[in-house]
C-alpha cells in the first residue's frame, strides 16, 4: 500500500505538487491507476482546466470510483483547485452545454462562476481566513496569503463544510472539509512557506490515521 498517491487525472500540473511534497519528506507516488489510488493510505487530488472535461475524464479512466472508495474509507484526501471543485455535487461550468455538470458529490454544493463585475480569473496572492478549527491549518495564521488562479468558486450547501474564507468582492469558500476529506481552492505548492506548512499538516493528518 502506498502511503500517499497524487492522482494523475490528466488535468493537473503534477510536477510542482510532487516537488513540494518531496521538500517536506512526504515521498508521494503519482498514479492514474484506479487500483493504486483506491489502495492508497491518502490521496492528493489536484486539477486545473475545465470542470466538465475533467469530470468526464475521471469517469472514462475509472478514477471517480477509485476516489469515492478512498473517501468512503475515510482516508485523508486533499483536493487542490479544480480537484477541490470536483469533490462537489455540480458545476455551472460547461464547455458544451448550458446545463450543470456533475461532480463526485462527496461534499454537497455547487461550483459557481464569479459575478460578471469581477475580473476573472482571480489570479494572485490573497488572504485566507480559517473559520473553523481544522488540523490542516495548524500553525498557520489567519489572513495568511496563498496563491490563487481560478474563475469559479465552491458554494457548499451547509456552512459546516466551509473551513476558510477569502474575500474577492465578497467572501467565498476557499477551503472546505468534511472530516478527512479536505479541499483548498488555492495552490499550496505555489504558496511558499505557508503552502509547505499546509502540506506538512496534511502529512501529519496522514500519520495520525495510521
Amino acid at each position: 500500500m502506498n502511503e500517499l498517491v497524487i492522482v494523475d487525472s490528466g488535468s493537473a500540473n503534477l510536477y510542482s505538487i510532487f516537488k513540494a511534497c518531496e521538500m517536506i519528506s512526504l515521498k508521494p507516488k503519482i498514479s492514474d491507476h484506479p487500483g493504486v489510488i483506491a489502495g492508497a493510505k491518502a490521496v492528493i487530488f489536484p486539477g486545473v482546466g475545465f470542470f466538465d472535461h475533467a469530470a468526464k475524464g475521471l469517469q472514462e479512466k475509472n478514477l471517480a470510483a477509485a476516489l469515492l472508495e478512498v473517501i468512503a474509507d475515510k482516508k485523508p484526501v486533499l483536493g487542490i483547485c479544480l480537484g477541490m471543485q470536483l469533490l462537489f455535487t455540480e458545476s455551472e461550468e460547461s464547455t458544451d452545454s448550458k446545463s450543470a455538470t456533475r461532480g463526485l458529490n462527496a461534499i454537497g454544493g455547487k461550483v459557481k462562476r464569479f459575478p460578471a463585475d469581477l475580473p476573472v480569473p482571480h489570479v494572485g496572492w490573497n488572504k485566507v481566513v480559517p473559520v473553523t478549527e481544522h488540523p490542516l491549518f495548524n500553525d498557520i495564521c489567519s489572513k495568511t496569503y496563498f496563491y490563487f488562479t481560478h474563475s469559479y468558486y465552491v458554494e457548499p450547501d451547509q456552512d459546516r463544510f466551509t473551513m476558510a474564507l477569502t474575500d474577492y468582492g465578497f467572501s467565498f469558500t476557499s477551503a472546505a472539509a468534511d472530516g478527512n476529506l479536505m479541499g483548498v481552492q488555492f495552490h499550496p505548492e505555489k504558496s511558499g512557506p505557508a503552502g509547505l506548512r499546509l502540506l506538512g499538516n496534511f502529512g501529519k493528518i496522514i500519520a495520525e490515521n495510521y
